[in-house]
């Protein structure tokens, strides 16, 4: 049976159209941005790229008032600047999704968590479900989770689908970001298989990267995981999002990867339902250029 179910999967990912050549992605990423990022590179895409933000603080330093204080800080942003959208979640360790939650007074902000022993994904099923399941209890209405790519390089992909299904179903209708951990896979053909066995399994967003032990996120990577979005939606007629998250540091690298949505998925992804940027840097940088000055807010 298992072997059954791995074919399943591979057959799926041999009848994927996307390209799994690391150098027409480069040319496809460079031609996109070459003849469309100076038309996004604007304040309105400013503000829709702070609107894509998810706050974050992973730090094995944070606090209950560490994590307080950033949340007060969302909460006295829509009267501090009542002109511009609000970030669009605050993204934070799973014992402080009670914190977020019960400290948290603005509408159209959620409580986003890490979950199931992010970033490793290295324990137990029983436990990734648990603590999946604890945090929502707790408040949080978005998970994110890190592919098991243990399973992932063994091509064990019924072990990894059944993961992702188990704590899909452990969250109760609260939205699931799959971390593909891009800066480990490395090759567009890797990437490719995991954002495909991702969708399948129930992903509501496939998420670039960690951000803690391999590097972050690419424009290369972003152009494939974006395509196979695209593909599965061709064929299923589901909607997943996209989040970038891992290196994005200033205002002109939301831009850019803004782009890439924009231009392979298109203009029904351009809303913080289907498009985030993690960050704990880059919403100072975003919300300097947008008011035209620097300012240090979170």
């Amino acid at each position: 049976m298992e072997q059954l179910e791995n074919n399943r999967y591979k057959q799926v990912i041999e009848e994927s159209k996307v390209t799994a050549d690391d150098a027409v992605v480069a040319q496809e990423v460079e031609r996109i941005l070459s003849a469309h990022f100076a038309e996004n590179d604007n304040v309105e895409v400013y503000k829709q790229c702070f609107n894509a933000i998810d706050l974050t603080s992973l730090n094995s330093s944070d606090t209950v008032e560490h994590i307080t204080k950033m949340v007060d800080r969302v909460n006295a942003f829509e009267t501090d600047y009542p002109e511009l959208p609000n970030v669009a979640a605050i993204c934070v360790y799973p014992n402080f999704a009670v914190v977020v939650s019960g400290a948290l007074e603005v509408s159209g902000v959620d409580t986003a968590v890490v979950a199931g022993s992010f970033p490793s994904s290295q324990t137990f099923l029983e436990i990734k479900t648990t603590e999946a399941a604890l945090a929502v209890a707790d408040g949080a209405n978005e998970v994110d989770i890190v592919l098991n790519l243990g399973h992932f390089y063994s091509e064990n992909y019924e072990d990894l689908a059944d993961e992702i299904y188990e704590i899909k179903h452990s969250i109760r209708g609260a939205m699931l970001k799959v971390i593909l951990e891009t800066g480990a896979l490395k090759t567009a053909a890797d990437i490719k298989k995991a954002s495909i066995l991702s969708m399948y399994s129930g992903a509501d967003f496939i998420k670039t990267s960690t951000g803690k032990v391999y590097p972050g996120a690419t424009l290369e990577a972003a152009y494939v995981m974006c395509a196979c979005i695209k593909e599965y939606y061709e064929k299923t007629g589901n909607r997943v999002g996209f989040k970038v998250s891992g290196g994005v540091s200033s205002t002109a690298d939301a831009v850019k990867y803004y782009t890439i949505v924009k231009e392979v998925l298109g203009e029904e992804w351009l809303n913080n339902r289907y498009f985030r940027i993690g960050t704990s840097r880059a919403a100072n940088y975003i919300l300097s250029s947008i008011v035209g000055k620097e300012v240090k807010y979170f």
